[in-house]
């Protein structure tokens, strides 16, 4: 797949993220729509080339922390990898790196409100 530099929208990996309100303290249902909101601006840019950022609320225990989509459909957490690998980065890696970064978004964000 190369580096992926003109890959079109619908092409693209799809992260879809879900935040659980109780990240965000007592309060969390309070603020996650916010937060959701702050972290999608803080996220747009990173990966643009091969990733679509959706962070949203979690509202229900049973959907995944993590979805990942291509082309409009659903792949599994072994289609990510091998997605990921054709770019030359790691699933693990790469969700570790969204956790790290999740963290200090929350950390900034419950900063200012």
């Amino acid at each position: 797949m190369g580096d992926g530099c003109c890959l079109s929208e619908d092409k693209k990996l799809l992260v879809l993220y879900r935040v659980e309100p109780g990240c965000l303290g007592p309060q969390g249902d309070k603020w996650v729509s916010e937060f959701c909101r702050f972290a999608q601006r803080a996220l747009q840019s990173q990966d643009s080339a091969m990733i679509r950022w959706n962070i949203v609320p979690r509202n229900s225990k049973t959907l995944p922390e993590i979805e990942y989509n291509v082309v409009g459909k659903r792949i599994s957490y072994s289609q990510a990898t091998r997605y990921l690998a054709s770019f030359g980065k790691s699933l693990d890696g790469f969700e570790g790196r969204l956790g790290e970064r999740i963290a200090l978004f929350i950390e900034d964000f419950m900063s200012r409100v």
